[in-house]
């Protein structure tokens, strides 16, 4: 490509590098910002004499909505615009600009000028959110511009337009069994792709392959077919060929079609059965495990047998094997079959270490932690949302019957930066903040369209709130990725996000007269959610240093807010979840959740031309990063464990290995992930290690 065709700011921020990817210059990006904003963004900016001129303007064109703006004065208004232009925020990072400028502002409709800035888009959620609270808009506004937090990518993209997408993009659904619960849930899928929405649907009630169906033996086609259905559903309804769709399906390991289904994701498997785009992960019970440490055979089970026998579903019978394991086994009207435990699991980690799946769910794990009365039967697609579904069941309508109606699930997530939470001692305000505009958020969705889904939402408000910036913080810090002083902090720290989730619930709960639904059958109802949980201090010097200045709840404080839900409840059914953060922690110039990076300086090409982002603290702390190819994974395991004792939901990471590691390694991996409480692991990214060849056997 001709050099003199590339945008100056892009070969500013491509000398960030030299020829051989090592860091040449990090001044470049610096200068990259500059000349984007004054080639670029400020060209392409439309003007306006006030501010309000160009609310006018952009509510008569039809860019914003007009009826959120009218729930405040003119001087309202104003203020918050004001507070967040006095801010002077500056992007520090090339990537960081390009990727609000180009994804996240408002654009004129023929793409070609900018109608917002950054401090706008902050601005319009403030407003939205805060739904006529002046004071609440003020406080959003300070956390926002402070990057504080930010909402999840579809909030921050969305909020305020005229014309816009859902406030939500992820979604759970639970498939019955029925070709009109297969019928529905693949129409389902497909409205909520076109929307933009990743959609993950447990498959575990569908019949094995060779089940009867009216009672003629050998005629299922297994969950197989189903998810095969499934992927061309996603590739066709895609956001209007800008972004292919993105689906998920989920299998327990006790369903007798558990083989075929992993090998749905086999780079050499038949078109027939590959699955091209459709993610895939597997539930695992605590009694695989078992059975595979005692090397026994494990029964795998027909789920329609199982249905017919005891009239439950299998994804209900399948979570709690510790249960039903031996009932099933002895059961002589069951189907059943046996494989060998060990040899399933080497062949998910031989899976895994050729295409990165299946995600990986240990349903004993998640079920332990569960504070609801419901089991949790499967994740979503990024593996951070832990919520129990009901699966619904779709009657015949010429029969002129009711739908059985469940509950599934949508993802209401924003994000916190771990570091600006604590150099500016906002962890309770941020906190606060978001979960505002998480409810906001809630209260403002209804998708109709998928009955469950909306239900869910309207009874249980639940919302995610999760963590960015960990290792670029800790780095700054001159603290190494899991040591001593690290798993100090994310104690602390994550002890004190819990406390102040749970209050901010219980506030609300207390406002509205509003408890989410079950909370009387929940643990937080008869207290037993709070054993244990009480203050955590720090015990190492750097820790207590970095943490001098916040409040830390005491054992008082814990036990008050304990007898205040008890009291009052919670508004939320669920409230923590740590996404992976990906292109949103470009904007917030984080490293991404809590895992630790991969590159000092990330690669992304976009259209001709390659982009670099460097991580934080690079110039001061480079020799502090450790990338996640290189680190122990036992540490990176014993960070994420950490966490998760305070996390109600999941936390999305990934295990990250070089080409040479064997099965059996990758196998201890899991092991001890479940020995320490972990509930999901995300992809399992492959490395390839540096190699000699000829360059005619390359393909």
């Amino acid at each position: 490509m001709d050099q003199t065709s590339i945008p100056e700011w892009i070969l500013l921020n491509n000398q960030i590098v030299d020829e051989h990817g090592g860091i040449r210059d990090l001044s470049k990006d610096k200068e990259a910002v500059k000349s984007y904003f004054l080639n670029e963004v400020n060209k392409r900016t439309q003007f306006f004499h006030s501010l309000e001129e160009r609310l006018n303007y952009l509510i008569r064109n039809d860019y914003y909505e007009a009826d959120f703006l009218k729930l405040y004065t003119m001087a309202q208004i104003q203020t918050i615009f004001d507070i967040a232009y006095q801010k002077r925020f500056r992007f520090p990072t090339y990537m960081g600009a390009f990727k609000f400028y180009n994804d996240y502002a408002l654009k004129s409709r023929d793409k070609q000028v900018f109608l917002e800035r950054y401090e706008d888009r902050l601005s319009i959620t403030a407003l939205y959110h805060a739904n006529g609270d002046f004071d609440m808009a003020k406080r959003m506004i300070e956390r926002l511009i402070n990057q504080d937090f930010t909402p999840a990518t579809p909030t921050l993209l969305n909020t305020g337009k005229k014309k816009r997408g859902e406030f939500v993009s992820c979604f759970l659904l639970e498939a019955g069994d029925s070709l009109n619960d297969i019928s529905r849930i693949s129409e389902f899928s497909m409205q909520l792709s076109k929307i933009g929405g990743g959609v993950s649907i447990n498959l575990n009630n569908l019949r094995a392959k060779g089940e009867t169906i009216k009672d003629i033996s050998n005629v299922s086609k297994g969950v197989v077919g189903v998810a095969k259905l499934l992927d061309n559903n996603f590739r066709y309804a895609d956001q209007m060929g800008q972004r292919t769709g993105a689906g998920a399906v989920y299998l327990n390991v006790f369903h007798a079609d558990i083989e075929d289904f992993l090998s749905i994701k086999k780079l050499n498997a038949d078109d027939d059965i590959r699955a091209k785009t459709l993610s895939m992960g597997v539930v695992i019970p605590d009694k695989m495990i078992e059975l595979a440490r005692d090397n026994k055979d494990m029964y795998v089970f027909y789920p329609h047998t199982v249905f017919k026998a005891y009239g439950k579903d299998f994804s209900d019978i399948s979570i709690d094997m510790n249960h039903w394991y031996d009932i099933l086994v002895d059961d002589p009207r069951v189907r059943k079959r046996k494989i060998n435990p060990r040899k399933l699991l080497d062949n998910i980690a031989s899976l895994q270490g050729e295409s990165g799946y299946p995600y990986i769910m240990f349903s004993d794990n998640v079920n332990r932690g569960n504070a609801m009365a419901d089991p949790v039967k499967f994740s979503n697609l990024c593996t951070e949302i832990l919520q129990p579904t009901i699966t619904s069941h779709y009657a015949d309508y010429d029969k002129h019957e009711d739908d059985d109606i469940g509950m599934d699930v949508s993802c209401n997530l924003a994000s916190g930066h771990m570091g600006n939470m604590i150099k500016h001692g906002t962890i309770k305000e941020t906190v606060f903040a978001a979960m505002d505009v998480m409810n906001s958020v809630s209260e403002h969705t209804n998708i109709t369209y998928v009955p469950a889904v909306a239900k869910a939402n309207r009874l249980n408000h639940s919302v995610g709130f999760g963590i960015m910036g960990h290792h670029g913080f800790i780095s700054e810090n001159f603290i190494a990725y899991g040591s001593e002083e690290d798993i100090d902090l994310i104690d602390t720290f994550f002890n004190i996000v819990n406390y102040y989730s749970l209050v901010h619930s219980m506030e609300k709960a207390k406002a509205t007269n509003q408890k989410f639904y079950k909370f009387d059958t929940s643990a937080y109802a008869d207290g037993s959610y709070f054993k244990n949980r009480k203050a955590i201090y720090p015990k190492t010097e750097r820790v207590k240093e970095i943490m001098k200045n916040i409040y830390i709840p005491t054992d008082e404080d814990w036990l008050k807010i304990k007898e205040d839900v008890m009291t009052y409840g919670l508004y939320n059914s669920h409230r923590l979840a740590v996404a992976p953060n990906g292109s949103i922690g470009y904007v917030m110039s984080a490293t991404p959740s809590l895992t630790p990076i991969k590159q000092l300086v990330e690669e992304r090409t976009y259209g001709n031309s390659k982009t670099y982002f460097p991580m934080p603290a690079l110039d001061t702390a480079e020799f502090m990063y450790e990338t996640a190819y290189t680190m122990d994974n036992y540490k990176i395991i014993d960070v994420i464990a950490t966490a998760q004792k305070h996390v109600d939901q999941g936390i999305s990471f990934e295990l990250a290995i070089t080409s040479d590691i064997t099965t059996r390694e990758l196998q201890k991996y899991y092991l001890y992930a479940h020995h320490k409480g972990i509930k999901t692991l995300y992809y399992t990214r492959t490395k390839k290690l540096k190699i000699e060849e000829c360059e005619a056997c390359v393909v």
